[in-house]
């Protein structure tokens, strides 16, 4: 299966579980990883025949802008479901990383997998 790839899509959202966490936007870095045949678009090389990234990229960006999850485990699933409303997408990998979560800690990331028709 093919593999679309959106990479360190920047965000801000409101995150955490501490109510200081909960006063302002904070930083997350999104990554996505989509399973597709995109081989009608590679034959065809037209737009109608392949997935439409920008749209995704902005619908995923409305929905963690507009957020307010507690847990980045909670957005990173949000965030497949989108993935997988697209009817040429059959799996996604969604990874969201926290900058700001620990001290000392470049970054905490949570990654789910999710394949359309799975039960959850």
């Amino acid at each position: 299966m093919d593999r679309i790839i959106i990479s360190d899509l920047k965000a801000r959202c409101i995150i955490g579980i501490d109510a200081d966490e909960r006063r302002e936007k904070q930083d997350v870095v999104i990554n996505v990883s989509l399973a597709s045949d995109i081989e009608d678009a590679c034959r065809s090389d037209r737009f109608e025949d392949a997935l439409d990234y920008r749209a995704l990229k902005k619908q995923i960006l409305a929905m963690v802008e507009g957020s307010q999850f507690h847990l980045i485990e909670a957005l990173a699933e949000a965030v497949a479901h989108i993935c997988l409303d697209h009817p040429r997408a059959r799996e996604t990998t969604v990874r969201v990383d926290k900058p700001s979560a620990l001290r000392f800690a470049r970054s905490v990331a949570v990654e789910v997998t999710r394949s359309r028709g799975e039960k959850r």
